[in-house]
């Protein structure tokens, strides 16, 4: 199969092509390569991209429709996996525009080249963001989200429904998923599961919002990657009879959770349980835009592909301290 991933030098995008490739497709990566957080890290992922023969990629704003257009008649893909956004719920707070330029007009610019090269599926990454403080747990997909508390749950909702009307309109098969606070190896320094270990390593205090009172579904990256891989092949059909199917496209959204929410102060331990040492704890008020919990159902992706996250905050956290070390020792500490 030839993919063509936008955001591979992102950390899902990253992990995402490197599963594939392992598995002998070709993939053609699209990234900005922006500096919302320390590009050396985006460098060093794309480093080992292309160290394989099945992997080439354009380094091009989303919003540059000509490059966009370009790489991706170049690829030809079989499927496309749009993940690259202006992600981070606080920066949205900070700088709004950036969410409106990539998350609306970037993923428009990438619905119109599916609409042209006819992908056999167009898969796009929402957030778990879009449920806001829905009082309902687990979150389904067939939960009202109407009530978005930051711009960036606002412009990935917004996504989800200029997808649905492409489906419908020119017939594109679409999935939409939904992630659920993703963390591990190579992941983004503006997470808080990466903050809160170099801060420990470090001896910095860790801000912890809400006075700890909250709860993440945290989901390790290789189950998400695996989620994903699976989903490609789940290419929802039009009139299939399928309840998770919109009846008016082939359309669909799916969680990629484990469904399993722990106490942020649960994950502090297990984090420091696996650097050996304790963390300096700075509780603060609720930030503006959270939310107190998220909690994903995983039964609809069950259905689709057989599969259910697994790993535990304990093995995942482990894994993600011995990246850390060996990444700093390497390339130096990273800049938060």
């Amino acid at each position: 199969m030839r993919v063509f991933i936008t955001g591979t030098a992102g950390f899902i995008g990253f992990h995402l092509a490197r599963r594939l490739l392992a598995e002998g497709h070709m993939v053609d990566g699209f990234d900005g390569m922006t500096p919302y957080y320390d590009p050396r890290l985006k460098e060093a992922r794309r480093e080992i991209l292309q160290a394989h023969d099945g992997y080439r990629d354009t380094l091009a704003m989303l919003e540059d429709m000509q490059a966009l257009t370009e790489a991706a008649e170049q690829s030809a893909p079989d499927v496309i996996v749009h993940l690259a956004a202006q992600a981070g719920v606080r920066y949205s707070l900070e700088n709004p525009r950036a969410y409106v330029e990539a998350n609306l007009v970037g993923t428009f610019n990438v619905m119109e080249i599916a609409r042209t090269l006819r992908p056999r599926h167009l898969l796009i990454a929402s957030t778990s963001s879009v449920y806001g403080a829905n009082p309902t747990v687990p979150f389904r997909e067939t939960d009202r989200t109407d009530h978005p508390l930051t711009l960036y749950a606002a412009s990935k909702k917004a996504g989800e429904a200029m997808a649905h009307s492409y489906a419908h309109l020119w017939s594109i098969p679409t999935t939409m998923f939904r992630f659920f606070t993703v963390y591990g190896p190579w992941g983004r320094p503006d997470m808080a599961p990466l903050k809160f270990l170099d801060a420990i390593e470090a001896g910095r205090a860790i801000d912890i919002y809400n006075h700890g009172n909250m709860l993440r579904d945290f989901t390790y990256i290789d189950d998400l990657v695996e989620g994903i891989a699976r989903l490609m092949d789940c290419v929802p059909q039009r009139d299939s009879g399928d309840e998770s199917v919109s009846p008016q496209a082939p359309y669909r959204i799916v969680n990629i959770g484990r469904g399993a929410p722990v106490p942020l102060l649960d994950f502090i331990d297990a984090l420091e349980a696996a650097v050996g040492k304790k963390a300096k704890r700075n509780y603060l008020d609720m930030q503006k835009g959270d939310v107190p919990r998220t909690f994903a159902s995983a039964d609809l992706l069950e259905r689709l592909t057989g599969y259910r996250p697994q790993t535990s905050v304990e093995e995942g956290v482990k894994a993600l301290v011995e990246w850390y070390r060996e990444y700093r020792a390497k390339n130096g500490p990273l800049q938060l």
